[in-house]
């Protein structure tokens, strides 16, 4: 594997931004320090005015290979992953076919081995009559296990109350959670239905995948990790009313119970509807501002743990469909960590604290080994960013497959010039180099049980 060396950036590493080299041996951080420029490497990166954090890690997102690939796949997914400077990610299991044995999870990663760009892991998925099968996972090779409370793509809901609390009570691995109690759904559904018929207005889907079906099924979950001891990490906070119910105060070492934010509920509000339309469909449902502002004060408090994408394309054609037939989901990886800098240059997030919720701490929570920092040792998982070079997202430069973002026409401050996985320089300012495949994330799992 090439040597690199980077020279004059800045690295935006725990807590600090000071100006360092970086020299990458074998795969690995080999030095980071001043003036580095007497060791020899093979390619040599000028950082000089730009920025190096340590790879983001996506703990969330959905890439539709197996059995849904007209929407995405795999190769285009981590190629649109690397671009925006994401390095390694953690997959759902809502495919075609559900990863919900050992057999059908591995076959997922045999995929991923030959076609992904950058690291990765998947989801084991639960199901109301599958704990004997979770029970056999390997907590040192998988990410975790997903549990949906509400329905959305592939549907695979967990809507049996003993069946959960056995997995709570019996699961040694962390459990993610998709929280939207699905009764409270189906109730706001049909009174919109008796009042609209066929024809309801995208702009009212967070009124049915209300503030009332999320807090009701995060409070829900909290209170059986809560009561077994359970390692619980809640995804895509989309209310303000969600974030007390996580802790700020207590180090995310010591927490048993975490939460997620996503760039669509940090960025869009109810109000994006008008224009947008389906195009801002998620589940759970893009709120109101005033949730947006609180989810990213409890990012900054401490409330919310880790910032992630949800990125979950489905086809234009798909989301130009009625409200009731839209999926639900978008593509977000591409642009995840230029969206977070420009909350930065607006002032609302430090770099710091980026990196911290996008890199160290998924790193800390999943315990994921030798990655989410730039240290001596760990893996070269690094990104480098030109906060000063604006650009401009078209259907020209979208790398999804579905080949559409919500940002699209909204020019970003900021540009991802460099991406290098794993110690492989695979993108760098526009161009791929796919030569070498992203590698299978390993977990030391010493907080779990």
């Amino acid at each position: 594997m090439k040597s690199i060396l980077i020279t004059g950036a800045n690295i935006v590493n725990e807590g600090k931004i000071t100006p360092m080299d970086v020299l990458i041996q074998d795969g690995l951080i080999y030095n980071v320090g001043n003036d580095l420029s007497e060791f020899e490497a093979d390619i040599k990166i000028d950082g000089t005015g730009k920025h190096i954090f340590p790879g983001i890690i996506d703990d969330q997102v959905h890439f539709r290979e197996p059995g849904l690939t007209h929407k995405a796949d795999i190769y285009t997914e981590s190629r649109s992953a690397v671009a925006g400077g994401i390095t390694s990610y953690m997959e759902m299991p809502n495919t075609v076919p559900q990863s919900t044995t050992l057999e059908l999870l591995e076959e997922k990663y045999k995929i991923a081995s030959e076609k992904s760009l950058a690291n990765y892991s998947f989801y084991f998925g639960a199901t109301n009559d599958n704990i004997e099968e979770i029970l056999k996972v390997d907590p040192a090779k998988v990410c975790g296990i997903k549990v949906f409370q509400g329905s959305s793509t592939g549907n695979m809901l967990v809507d049996n109350q003993e069946s959960l609390e056995k997995i709570f009570a019996e699961c040694k691995l962390l459990i993610a959670t998709h929280s939207e109690n699905d009764n409270i759904i189906k109730e706001n559904l049909e009174k919109y239905k008796s009042e609209f018929g066929e024809d309801i207005p995208a702009s009212y889907h967070p009124k049915i995948r209300s503030e009332e079906a999320c807090y009701d099924a995060s409070k829900k979950v909290v209170d059986l990790a809560r009561k077994y001891g359970t390692k619980l990490h809640v995804l895509h906070i989309s209310t303000g009313k969600e974030v007390e119910l996580f802790d700020e105060t207590l180090p995310l070492e010591e927490k048993r119970i975490t939460a997620e934010a996503c760039i669509h509920h940090l960025w869009f509000s109810d109000k994006d509807y008008e224009e947008k339309g389906n195009f801002i469909k998620w589940n759970p449902a893009v709120k109101t501002a005033e949730d947006r502002d609180r989810i990213l004060q409890g990012v900054i408090k401490g409330n919310i743990d880790v910032i992630a994408t949800d990125h979950a394309p489905h086809t234009v054609e798909e989301k130009k469909e009625k409200y009731l037939k839209a999926p639900s989901g978008g593509p977000l990886a591409q642009h995840s960590l230029v969206a977070m800098l420009d909350l930065y240059h607006d002032g609302k997030i430090r770099l710091d604290q980026i990196a911290e919720k996008m890199c160290h701490n998924v790193a800390i929570l999943f315990e994921i080994e030798q990655r989410g920092y730039i240290r001596p040792g760990y893996y070269a998982d690094l990104v480098i960013v030109d906060l000063n070079d604006s650009w401009t997202v078209s259907n020209q430069n979208i790398l999804s497959k579905c080949g559409w973002s919500p940002f699209e026409g909204h020019t970003f401050k900021s540009k991802v010039t460099h991406t290098i996985v794993s110690g492989h320089l695979a993108y760098e300012n526009g161009e791929f180099n796919e030569d070498k495949k992203g590698e299978r994330l390993t977990f030391s799992r010493k907080n779990i049980g």
